[in-house]
């Protein structure tokens, strides 16, 4: 009986010492990646991006030419006010109110056309399905079992430098 008990505990050790040599392979190994630099990598140069720069360069010049009449309209203000003409002062309070709320209506309306356009660039299935698929690949070559967007930072408190994947993501992604 001691012999079959020897011969127990012999194979247990042996299978406790077999489960401790595979620990290390199941330890859990996180990835970070910063979104935020991958999707200015890849859209920086892409035609839709242009696009969207080129609309928003299109609405800033709007916007500063509507300042500017605006600030005309003060300058013209002042000087009736110097002239002591009240009833064209007047009349220029009213207009610089109006033009005032048209250019208040108008850059809201405009920002939130472009942060649709933004936001949709953003959720482009191409990007998207590119991004994902070299993510996969990165984390099975690195033997990552998990990698966290540094964006949801509410539940990464910490990390090393050496878990970020972005600049790895940009490059495979051919940015």
């Amino acid at each position: 009986m001691k012999k079959y008990f020897l011969f127990v505990a012999f194979f247990v050790s042996l299978g406790f010492i077999a489960f401790a040599a595979d620990l290390p392979d199941q330890i859990t190994r996180f990835a970070v990646i910063d979104t935020a630099r991958v999707y200015d990598a890849y859209y920086k140069d892409s035609t839709p991006i242009r696009n969207y720069e080129a609309k928003k360069a299109q609405f800033q010049a709007e916007i500063d030419k509507q300042v500017e009449a605006i600030r005309q309209l003060q300058i013209k203000l002042n000087e009736y006010k110097q002239k002591n003409d009240q009833a064209n002062a007047l009349k220029m309070e009213a207009q610089i109110s109006e033009k005032t709320a048209i250019l208040t209506e108008y850059t809201k309306a405009k920002n939130i056309e472009l942060e649709n356009l933004k936001n949709s660039l953003k959720s482009s299935d191409q990007f998207y399905q590119s991004l994902y698929d070299v993510l996969e690949r990165i984390a099975e070559e690195g033997g990552y079992t998990m990698v966290l967007s540094l964006q949801d930072t509410s539940s990464i408190l910490w990390y090393s430098p050496s878990v970020d994947i972005t600049n790895d993501v940009i490059r495979r992604l051919g940015l």
